[in-house]
């Protein structure tokens, strides 16, 4: 069986598995993300319109091929050895993140869509989830090739924002190397290297590598490991003009999560690299109508000793 033809048949098998509901919601471009819980109940979250519920129930016999399906197309195997699925689906260029028992009672999995819409600052603005004054900071920080955190928490937006700043890279000669665990972030430029992690190649790796391979940007879809102590490095060290997000619950609070990021491999936190290499952070809240705002932005303007915390001055 040549290679075309087995991955029709898997992409068929697949699609069946998730049956018509999820193939109806993965084409639906105002749904953002698909999440099964264990009860079988699969709900959605829309653009502007936060979660609900879709009446939708699915077998567990179901959801337990779908999981063991997707892990086979990265030539996986799902079960309760391995009960995690952390992959991309060849549907909208998804990301899938699954489990099995005895993890979870019975199988779960979310799957958050990649942005077909790439929304841009000045769709922020007219939005007024920005300010005007926020929006001219950070068209001018891009521009002036500054290093941006984007923070926030789990489902915020910080992705959506993150694609808004690179989009203004857009045309730009600049050599830039995007690294992810899974493709999110899009530009359109004439020399960008898109880079992903995998089982044998952590992030750490990526940054490590990526500076051979002369960057004048350097920009990661999320910050979760010790790859920290490396970008801080790579943004010090020549390579200006970075973007990254990670996970934090306040402008105030993305500092001291990059130290506790890079405890996993320090024994003592480089503060000055963190105050040299970070210009600037942008925190987004999403409210409870599913609004995306930023809610914070500071420049990062020192230490002090004596109270033992960061310095910050809004640029709102």
């Amino acid at each position: 069986m040549s290679r075309d033809v087995a991955h029709k048949r898997y992409l068929n098998m697949l699609q069946t598995a998730f049956g018509p509901e999820v193939m109806k919601l993965l084409d639906d471009d105002e749904v953002i993300e698909i999440m099964l819980n264990p009860d079988g109940q699969l709900i959605v979250e829309k653009l502007y319109k936060g979660k609900e519920p879709t009446g939708v129930y699915i077998p567990e016999e179901r959801s337990d091929n779908i999981v063991k399906l997707v892990a086979s197309f990265k030539n996986r195997v799902a079960d309760d050895e391995a009960p995690e699925v952390s992959t991309e689906i060849p549907f909208k260029g998804a990301r899938f993140q699954g489990w099995l028992p005895p993890i979870v009672a019975k199988p779960t999995f979310a799957i958050r869509k990649k942005a077909v819409h790439i929304f841009t600052l000045e769709n922020y603005l007219e939005k007024k989830s920005i300010t005007q004054k926020a929006y001219e900071a950070l068209k001018q920080a891009v521009k002036n090739r500054k290093n941006i955190v984007v923070v926030g928490g789990t489902g915020s937006g910080k992705t959506t924002f993150a694609n808004a700043l690179v989009s203004e890279l857009n045309g730009s000669h600049d050599r830039i190397l995007v690294l992810e665990d899974l493709p999110e972030l899009q530009i359109k430029a004439e020399d960008v290297v898109f880079m992903c992690t995998s089982s044998h190649v952590t992030m750490r790796d990526l940054v490590k590598g990526s500076l051979r391979m002369r960057p004048d940007r350097i920009i990661i879809g999320e910050v979760r490991d010790g790859a920290a102590l490396e970008l801080l490095k790579a943004w010090n060290t020549g390579h200006p003009g970075g973007i990254c997000t990670i996970h934090a619950n306040s402008a105030e609070s993305a500092p001291y999560r990059f130290e506790d990021l890079l405890q996993e491999v320090v024994m003592t936190v480089p503060r000055n690299l963190i105050l040299q290499a970070i210009d600037m952070i942008a925190y987004i809240e999403r409210d409870k109508e599913g609004h995306r705002n930023l809610k914070e932005l500071v420049s990062l303007d020192g230490y002090d000793e004596i109270n033992k915390a960061y310095l910050f001055k809004s640029l709102l």
